[in-house]
């Protein structure tokens, strides 16, 4: 964790909005996550978490999952080894899968009979054979049905260019319930075993994400942040017995290596409220199961420089409404949240926010300046790889024609 001096001193040397990723912390809970599950698991990180983390992700796991021809691109600028990459993602059209295997990524998996046709169809074109996983379906939109996916099995003849190399499962994230882990697990073992005796051709790998759960906020348990992965890491180590286990995470492995600093810029009351006013928002701060502020995460007071509030507020503890710079009555960070003495220049530091704010947040809305995004990698050492930037240029009609 972050001092509250050293987060004084990002915030004070980049300014404020800025995120802060502390790649050092991130590298220690990658290597004690490696300790706990053992040699026999590989880990993979799925980039829609926090792709700013892929350059220290790459030093910490073997692979990286890929959801979109965007994220493709990403990767091909910071020339991550492609044969590291798992190419996965709902609608994968014909240019993508062409421009996935001209990059010869890793591996596909297939979201679908359709999409394993046109993964199919590519491959035959350039006269190769590509490693494909079949996504089964657990609930959701995402994957096929068993049913399909044993349809395939029994008519793998008809698909030329692609190698079956076994199955893609995941549910969902933050499933609090390890025994439903441990059931999915069962339940595909029994599911490669009946390929192999149906058809002679057992599936050898397995891309499961369990969707370990991380506690974001004050009421939460943060006594044992890795004890999710103790407590199934008998289970996981048993699949990887009967399979070429590779688990992918995103959220758990980058959680708690994330910091959201955002500054004070006006204070008032009105109608029985007490509202602090700061220069971020719910555009940059988007915890999951938080809705209209309900929820308080683990955020730090920061005095900053320069302080002013108006009297009836210095010193004093108040309970304040933590609201943003957005013209919307949604902007809400926290609704209700007791500080004693906060004034104007202060900074607020949000904690384990690692995963997905800083792409998941309405960045565009109202045209705001987006934040700076600053890589810590040793005390008060901070590497910056975002800059501020105008989301008023994006928004602008005829721009970038």
């Amino acid at each position: 964790m972050l001092s509250d001096k050293e987060l004084s001193y990002f915030a004070g040397e980049y300014g404020t909005p800025v995120f802060v990723f502390d790649t050092k912390a991130l590298k220690e809970r990658i290597q004690a996550i490696r300790e706990l599950f053992g040699e026999k698991i590989t880990l993979c990180y799925s980039i829609k978490a926090n792709p700013f983390l892929i350059p220290a992700m790459l030093e910490s796991v073997s692979k990286l999952e890929v959801c979109s021809p965007g994220e493709l691109s990403i990767c091909e600028r910071l020339q991550v080894p492609m044969d590291r990459i798992v190419y996965s993602g709902v609608n994968k059209m014909p240019a993508d899968i062409s421009q996935a295997m001209s990059d010869e990524v890793g591996i596909f998996t297939a979201e679908s009979r359709g999409q394993l046709e046109l993964v199919n169809a590519e491959a035959e074109r350039q006269g190769k054979v590509v490693p494909v996983l079949l996504r089964l379906n657990g609930g959701s939109q995402f994957g096929m049905s068993r049913e399909d996916l044993l349809r395939i099995y029994e008519e793998r003849a008809k698909f030329s260019g692609v190698s079956l190399e076994g199955i893609h499962f995941f549910v969902g994230t933050q499933r609090k319930k390890l025994k439903e882990q441990r059931a999915e697990l069962q339940m595909l073992r029994e599911l490669f075993d009946e390929i192999g005796d149906r058809f002679g051709e057992r599936p050898k790998k397995l891309e499961y994400g369990p969707g370990l759960p991380v506690p974001l906020f004050e009421k939460d348990d943060f006594s044992d942040t890795l004890a999710p992965a103790r407590e199934i890491a008998d289970a996981l180590q048993e699949a990887a017995s009967w399979a070429e286990l590779t688990v992918e995470m995103g959220r758990f492995f980058v959680t708690e290596c994330g910091y959201y600093l955002t500054k004070i810029c006006d204070q008032k009351a009105a109608n029985g409220n007490t509202y602090a006013l700061t220069d971020g928002g719910m555009n940059h701060v988007n915890y999951l199961g938080q809705i209209m502020g309900m929820k308080v995460p683990v955020i730090r007071h920061l005095t900053g420089e320069g302080r002013s509030c108006p009297a009836e507020f210095a010193g004093k503890e108040i309970t304040w409404s933590l609201c943003g710079s957005l013209c919307t009555t949604a902007d809400v960070m926290v609704r209700k949240i007791a500080f004693t003495d906060l004034q104007c220049g202060d900074v607020l530091a949000f904690s384990n926010i690692g995963a997905y704010s800083v792409t998941e947040g309405i960045h565009l809305f109202l045209s705001r300046t987006m934040p700076r995004i600053v890589l810590r990698n040793d005390y008060c050492s901070g590497q910056l790889v975002r800059d501020f930037y105008e989301s008023s240029l994006l928004n602008t009609p005829g721009w970038n024609i």
